[in-house]
């Protein structure tokens, strides 16, 4: 069997109409990953609605028009290949579709293309989705200054591009050193797969090198076993099989392991006997691996879905408050004191209670704002204090990021969106 590529969610951020679609198209298609036949289709489709050059970013539409009607979303994923890497991308078209995408567990971007047109430069969603993307824990980050073409090639501008976006990654904690920014003009094809003719003061990477450019996510093997229970199933001759997908660490079998805060709140305890994946049994699994285990000691009644199993020398912790840094996506009026949502934290869901706005913050700049700070609107940043209604296992960002996010939802659409930055241990 061939090596399988290692992979890499992508998602693309910027301001509306700085030609996100249109560069992920545009590298999907001179990348080979989309074919002349379906281009040139989808050219004619555009032509006929009076939007000539918007083939490409078609590319990227259809696609959301075919997840939208549920046709195969593999083709929006196994699309796009790199001699190294396999990509999904995430093109994040507003504001909400973005901060859905990011906050679906599976499609926890990496990495992120921030484009930024070379004649507009930084614009409010710019610095939104910058902030965003740090709050949510995507690390890593290429700049793609895009519509060179229309600002004539001209190094001026896009050296201004880069000074404004340099001082919006500070201010939010990236450091632009080891951010590439890459000139390029995606409608015409510059700098995009191939290296532009237009811009010989430019010699760094196209956007295609720079994403092939990407460190591979390391595997959290080294912080403790961490494995969010996603479902319990009984099986005759095995008994208990609790199933899940593992998070940090590496489990074993023979492995002690504490599942908390299981039925009773004390957590539950016993030796890990059998570990399948894929109907093969296994030694030992790492993080990202689903697998299904027998844990000797454990009934069926022990524990549910949202326990969390770990080494019995270093359990989960279970809290009985929380502070988290949140951002307020998209509200239908105000958060303040006392709002009790349910918050999706790996695969638990539990209502917990705002307690306290401890501060407001503005997040365009980070900085704390004193007005009005018990109320939060779409848009605003804060730290605050939380309850859980039940026990419940979540870890602090500095210590475990993996198990420090959440979403948070209200009659079925995500409100906000956070990280655990300090608890109370129960």
């Amino acid at each position: 069997m061939a090596e399988k590529k290692k992979h890499i969610n992508l998602v693309f951020i910027g301001h509306v109409d700085h030609g996100k679609s249109t560069s992920v198209g545009r590298l999907l298609f001179d990348s080979g990953n989309v074919d002349e036949q379906a281009m040139r289709k989808l050219k004619e489709k555009a032509e006929e609605l009076g939007k000539g050059g918007f083939e490409f970013a078609f590319v990227m539409d259809n696609l959301k028009e075919e997840r939208e009607r549920g046709v195969t979303i593999d083709l929006a994923h196994k699309k796009f290949e790199t001699d190294k890497y396999y990509f999904t991308i995430i093109d994040a078209p507003g504001h909400k579709d973005f901060i859905k995408n990011m906050i679906t567990g599976a499609s926890q971007a990496d990495a992120a293309v921030l484009v930024v047109s070379g004649n507009d430069s930084v614009q409010a969603q710019t610095k939104e989705h910058v902030f965003l993307s740090r709050t949510l824990g995507v690390n890593q980050l290429i700049v793609a200054v895009n519509k060179m073409d229309m600002v004539k090639y001209d190094q001026k501008k896009f050296d201004a591009v880069k000074n404004d976006v340099t001082t919006l990654l500070k201010s939010v904690g990236y450091k632009p050193e080891e951010v590439p920014f890459v000139p390029i003009a995606s409608l015409v094809g510059d700098n995009v797969c191939k290296k532009s003719e237009n811009m010989s003061w430019y010699t760094g990477k196209t956007l295609l090198e720079s994403i092939d450019d990407l460190k591979e996510p390391e595997k959290p093997t080294k912080l403790p076993l961490r494995l969010p229970i996603q479902d319990v199933y009984n099986i005759t001759g095995i008994g208990v099989v609790p199933v899940g997908r593992i998070e940090t660490g590496v489990m074993k079998i023979g492995d002690k392991v504490t599942v908390m805060p299981g039925r009773e709140g004390k957590g539950v305890s016993g030796e890990v006997k059998t570990i399948e994946m894929h109907h093969e049994q296994m030694q030992e699994a790492e993080p990202g691996d689903n697998v299904g285990f027998n844990v000797r000691g454990i009934g069926k009644s022990d524990i549910a879905r949202g326990d969390v199993l770990g080494p019995s020398d270093n359990p989960p912790t279970v809290v009985s408050e929380f502070t988290a840094q949140i951002v307020v996506l998209n509200h239908p009026s105000v958060v303040t004191v006392g709002y009790t949502p349910v918050f999706h934290i790996h695969t638990a869901q539990v209502a917990c209670q705002i307690t306290e706005i401890v501060k407001k913050m503005d997040p365009k700049t980070g900085q704390e704002v004193t007005e009005n700070k018990d109320i939060l609107k779409n848009g605003d940043a804060a730290i605050v204090k939380i309850k859980p209604v039940q026990p419940l296992v979540i870890e602090k960002q500095d210590e475990n990021p993996y198990m420090s996010r959440f979403a948070v939802r209200d009659s079925g659409a995500t409100v906000a969106a956070g990280m655990c930055t300090d608890y109370v241990k129960k």
